[in-house]
């Protein structure tokens, strides 16, 4: 019989004993796993897990992914053929506006897009506030939206030579727009000037007894004076 060398007894006694020995910071988790029994798990839905049918009545219709409704299912929505844009100019309908609508006065008076700069340049000068004085409101009022309008032709015209990009005509425009300005901001000089004097003579009215600023009888009776009163 072959004798087994002390070694590898020596060798097997201490790893038997390697395997019994338990470190004092592994006790814990040794003894934990050891005495660990099976734990029931509870599901967080609390729900069945099987139907027998969907209760979405719209699952697996999608826009995206082109799946229609199914055979039976309804929609809100009725069944009427698009309406087909028109693409033929000659089957289009013609639309006729009115010659005299307001938005013409954003363009030329001639119907054009960009008037030339020389009709731009041949324009005089801006009215002053002498000349304005002796207008009347209605004279004051007509005249303050023909510059309004003028205004609003040289913007259009503007905007549309940088988006053709022309390159003529703002100096002129500009300089026309300016004279314009001018015309505009004399008429307002005229109408505070004529704001101030209302204000004033309508303190001294107040002090009038032949004024009468109610509105229910005559703005203004004169005071009757007797001739026989009058000493000559």
């Amino acid at each position: 019989m072959a004798s087994i060398p002390v070694s590898r007894i020596a060798r097997r006694s201490w790893t038997s004993v390697q395997s019994d020995l338990v470190f004092p910071f592994l006790s814990p988790s040794v003894q934990y796993t050891r005495g660990t029994s099976h734990i029931p798990i509870s599901r967080f839905s609390t729900s069945p897990s099987l139907w027998k049918r969907d209760n979405n009545r719209n699952r697996g219709v999608s826009a995206i992914r082109r799946t229609g409704p199914r055979p039976r299912q309804t929609l809100s929505v009725l069944k009427h053929e698009l309406p087909k844009p028109v693409l033929d100019p000659k089957e289009k309908t013609k639309i006729e506006g009115d010659e005299d609508h307001g938005l013409w006065g954003f363009f030329h008076k001639d119907k054009k897009l960009l008037a030339a700069p020389g009709e731009d340049n041949a324009y005089g000068r801006a009215w002053t506030v002498n000349e304005l004085r002796v207008k009347s409101w209605d004279d004051l009022h007509c005249l303050w939206w023909v510059c309004m309008r003028e205004r609003n032709r040289l913007a259009t015209e503007k905007i549309e030579r940088n988006r053709i990009k022309a390159g003529f005509g703002d100096v002129e425009a500009e300089a026309r727009d300016k004279t314009v300005r001018k015309t505009m901001i004399a008429i307002q000089h005229t109408l505070t000037e004529r704001w101030y004097a209302w204000e004033e003579a309508r303190k001294v009215a107040k002090d009038d007894r032949e004024v009468d600023l109610s509105g229910d009888g005559p703005a203004y009776t004169p005071s009757v004076i007797s001739v026989g009163t009058l000493s000559y």
